[in-house]
């Protein structure tokens, strides 16, 4: 069975707080999204995020800066998951598409934390499925792992049995995270929450921008 890693590696905390506000993006100023937030991250929100190369649907290489050109919600995952990435992915479109029913345009991101069987044609065919607005990226293992620590990310691939090295699974975690141009990181949302629930909380980050 897969087991799911909702945490993120390198010792950086995420914890929910029950709507409560435990910290400000840089210390002495005040936060804009303070009414939006439900988490705590230590070390702050800086200590997520940052550049990143990676491989899109058509093979071109892009950065972060073209990937993230509105706000983004983005998700790390991969295509052969059985289960967790599916239901994850498919949440997150629906919520994107909630939002775009009230006029509010968020892009949706799938960045593949298995290089070596997502190629830029599989991970096409995937987010295709999901929605029509998704973008997939890939890349090289060095890529990938480098956009992951970026993030906080955890992914470890399994051991598969003897004869079926093509079947194995991936362990990793499972945040949504919403960025925005120039900002970066802003906040990052758990599996638990509710299509609707996700693009409410979405949507108070929108409308504090």
């Amino acid at each position: 069975m897969l087991r799911i890693y909702a945490i993120v590696a390198g010792g950086l905390a995420i914890a929910a707080t029950a709507g409560v506000f435990l910290y400000t993006q840089f210390a002495g100023e005040p936060d804009k999204y303070a009414q939006c937030r439900s988490t705590a991250i230590a070390g702050g929100a800086s200590q997520i995020g940052g550049p990143f190369t990676l491989v899109d649907e058509t093979g071109a290489t892009v950065t972060e800066a073209e990937v993230i050109d509105q706000p983004a919600l983005i998700y790390f995952g991969y295509t052969f998951c059985p289960d967790v990435c599916p239901l994850d992915t498919a949440r997150n479109a629906e919520a994107i598409d909630i939002l775009e029913g009230r006029g509010l345009m968020v892009k949706p991101v799938f960045i593949s934390i298995d290089p070596e069987r997502d190629t830029p044609e599989v991970v096409d065919a995937f987010t295709a499925n999901l929605h029509e607005r998704m973008l997939g990226l890939t890349g090289t293992p060095e890529q990938v792992r480098a956009a992951s620590r970026a993030y906080r990310t955890f992914y470890q691939k399994q051991e598969p049995a003897a004869g079926e090295e093509d079947y194995y699974l991936v362990d990793h975690s499972t945040m949504s995270y919403l960025v925005f141009p120039e900002e970066g990181f802003v906040e990052v949302f758990q599996r638990a929450l509710r299509p609707d629930d996700l693009a409410d909380r979405i949507q108070c980050f929108l409308e504090a921008r």
